[in-house]
């Protein structure tokens, strides 16, 4: 279908919807293909694109809704501060990106000056003209939240609980701290003003909580075709529509791009052209750190001497409220945590790609004409976020690239637990080179996967200190290895197993604990694979759920907090494996008044109690897709809602499907995005969970949906 593309355009631009909706992009070179992605970003996701860009600027009370929720949203992001420091990220774009974007822009503004999404009516906000600086600014976003967000989460969650009295061999278990380097003294005097996160997410919706990821790359060595695969699914929040991804497909003379990115954004951020396929995971690189500054009279200490903050000052506009005026206080460490006017010790904390953007443009845009490996490496490695990134190219190559701006520090410092901002040793001092960081290129087993696992080994620096665990890892890799003709059907396979690895290795210590009952049989016959008609997969989430209670609620932590953590929190999520570790260890020194196996027979015991044997994981783990500007405020039969829908997997199975509630929010973190292409032909199949489409009448609002839940994948290609 030819859509007719409103208002002045570049000469022979041509935009057509392919399968499920996807735009194909027809243009005479690349400049045309930038305004037709900001052409079709705009009239298939303004609204998204409107309501991040909005909330990126913290304006959230003065455009869209003036509730105490969203003051709290536009307090995080005016300090975070991520509208100013734009302009200098514009100025260190070469003259090639800047044109780019500028077309990009343009094309966005093409659409949005002769339509407007009605949502804005509804709330008063008549919208400006997209601007560069917008894009980069998402790019930030992009990169920061839930991502280099959860490090900041985790690292004053250690701090509180020092403070909570927490032992200092137990924290070593737990974190990548040493005991005996832990100053209690001076972390326990550290005052908290706010969480770095806040709890009231449900306006943060249109920006997607991301955490885990699958991708992998095979050598023709192992594929039926002899040329080089790639894989890539992308775990990410699942429960919204529009879905996360916007899939596009683009032609200009002899070249093409196919593959998703994400609304305000132009290029491809996972996907191939004719020669180069990429994909991405998150790597859990520490590039956020904090400092200890001391304070008084406005001032904080600098050696023996008191240097003034730098004072900066906001005001957020409210639609029915007087304005609130925030006093936000700055250092070279970043922001203050906290009022420097009543002596105390706070943490200034920097997110090191805080004024970053124009480097990630330059990127996406050499990405879209890479022909190798080699060329996708050094490209996406300039990248100032992080990321891991695999690639395949036509002459059989394979690799992988960390990407990020990685503080270097004082030695011995690894980032986790915040340091004497008074003393110059702990500065930074400057940031690595991706040379540096984790990378490969042709490894001998013919394949490389990364699915959130510690990497730092393929690297000369160690830049994840809290990586996730390795289950899906370990199972992605056996998958891979245990056979050379691996095709699409094998990748859809692995894609989709639900088999998890944690489950069997706590079943071998569990089992043998038992006595005979029923509850024994069903996870004695279980093949430890989260279906959505296994029985099994929810008694054994149940008793691991009683286990963390059992082990770290008596006596430590108190079991409301770790009620707390479990149902509103990541840090169960995003790093349950160093959880595992001192759970599984005998000699863990958490096991102090009961031992072990003590625990996990208690544990079930109390699973067990009153369970429904009836209930299936699939009748249990299920959410509903909700429209990301009602958040599931208008009645079920307008359609803007969608569900629920069953997620089949578990934390640990590469087929992912973890829920849980944040802010009181129900979200989820699932394969939002499935790729799968062999270098061998021009094609790349794919399954969005959702929709091109953010309107709701459109045919292409939630088509993806169905498919996606099957396992059903569509075919792009270029014709």
């Amino acid at each position: 279908m030819s859509i007719r593309i409103k208002g002045t355009h570049p000469q022979g631009l041509e935009i057509t919807r392919k399968t499920h909706g996807v735009p194909h992009i027809k243009a005479l070179d690349l400049p045309g293909v930038f305004w037709g992605m900001g052409y079709c970003h705009a009239m298939d996701r303004g609204l998204q694109m409107l309501i991040m860009r909005i909330l990126g600027q913290g304006r959230g009370c003065e455009c869209l809704d003036d509730s105490d929720d969203m003051l709290e949203v536009d307090r995080f992001f005016r300090k975070l501060n991520w509208g100013n420091h734009l302009q200098e990220q514009w100025n260190q774009l070469d003259a090639e990106s800047q044109g780019l974007l500028q077309e990009y822009t343009r094309g966005v503004n093409a659409y949005l000056q002769r339509s407007r999404p009605w949502e804005c009516r509804l709330v008063g906000y008549k919208p400006t003209p997209w601007l560069p600086e917008d894009t980069l600014m998402i790019t930030r976003m992009a990169g920061y939240l839930t991502l280099a967000q959860s490090q900041g989460e985790v690292e004053k969650f250690f701090i509180e609980m020092v403070q909570a009295g927490v032992e200092n061999d137990k924290l070593a278990s737990l974190f990548p701290v040493d005991a005996d380097n832990i100053d209690r003294g001076l972390l326990s005097k550290i005052r908290l003003e706010e969480k770095l996160v806040p709890e009231s997410l449900k306006w943060l919706c249109p920006v997607p909580r991301a955490m885990a990821s699958n991708n992998w790359v095979i050598s023709g060595s192992k594929t039926s075709s002899g040329k080089a695969m790639l894989c890539n699914d992308p775990h990410l929040e699942v429960n919204r529509l529009p879905a996360v991804w916007y899939e596009q497909t683009a032609q200009w003379g002899d070249n093409y791009a196919m593959g998703a990115n994400m609304p305000g954004l132009p290029g491809i951020i996972v996907g191939r052209t004719r020669h180069l396929s990429w994909g991405a995971t998150y790597p859990f690189m520490d590039n956020i750190d904090s400092w200890m500054e001391d304070c008084k009279d406005g001032k904080y200490r600098r050696g023996d001497q008191w240097q003034d903050f730098t004072v900066r000052k906001e005001t957020i506009q409210r639609k029915k409220h007087d304005p609130l005026q925030m006093t936000i206080y700055e250092n070279p460490h970043g922001v203050l945590d906290g009022n420097p006017n009543e002596a105390g010790l706070y943490l200034t904390t920097c997110w090191a790609p805080s004024r970053s953007g124009a480097k990630s443009i330059e990127a996406i845009k050499v990405m879209m004409e890479a022909t190798t490996v080699e060329q996708g490496m050094a490209a996406m490695g300039q990248l100032e976020v992080a990321f891991n990134f695999v690639f395949a190219d036509t002459r059989g190559n394979i690799g992988y690239q960390m990407s990020g701006l990685y503080p270097l520090r004082k030695e011995g410092v690894n980032g986790f637990m915040p340091v004497p901002g008074w003393d110059p040793e702990y500065d930074w001092r400057g940031f690595a080179s991706h040379e540096d960081l984790p990378r490969e290129i042709n490894p001998a087993q013919g394949f490389i996967v990364t699915a959130n696992q510690d990497q730092n080994h393929q690297g000369v620096l160690d830049p994840a200190n809290m990586p996730m665990g390795d289950y899906r890892f370990r199972r992605i890799s056996h998958l891979l290895d245990e056979r050379g003709d691996h095709d699409f059907h094998s990748s859809r396979s692995i894609q989709m197993d639900t088999y998890s690895i944690q489950a069997r290795e706590y079943l071998e210590v569990l089992l043998p604990l038992l006595p005979e009952s029923r509850g024994k049989s069903v996870l004695k016959a279980w093949d430890c694979r989260y279906d959505l008609d296994s029985q099994a997969a929810l008694l054994f989430e149940t008793f691991y759920s009683k286990l963390r209670k059992e082990v770290f609620g008596k006596g430590y932590l108190g079991e409301a907090v770790v009620k707390h953590l479990e149902e509103q929190t990541g840090i169960f999520i995003d790093f349950y494996q160093n959880f595992d570790r001192l759970l599984m260890d005998e000699k863990s020194p958490w096991y102090t008044e009961f031992t072990r196996d003590q625990a996990f027979a208690a544990a079930f015991e109390q699973a067990v109690e009153g369970y429904d044997w009836n209930k299936t994981w699939g009748e249990v783990n299920q959410v509903m897709l909700t429209n990301i500007f009602f958040g599931g405020k208008v009645p079920a039969f307008l359609g803007f809602d969608h569900g629920p829908i069953p997620l089949r997997g578990g934390r640990a199975t590469p087929h992912q499907g973890q829920i849980y509630t944040s802010g009181g929010r129900k979200t989820s973190f699932a394969p939002s995005y499935r790729m799968i292409t062999d270098m061998g032909e021009d094609v790349m199949y794919t399954a969005n969970a959702g929709g091109a489409s953010d309107r709701r009448f459109s045919p292409h609002y939630k088509s993806g949906v169905q498919d996606w839940l099957e396992g059903k994948f569509k075919k792009m290609e270029i014709r």
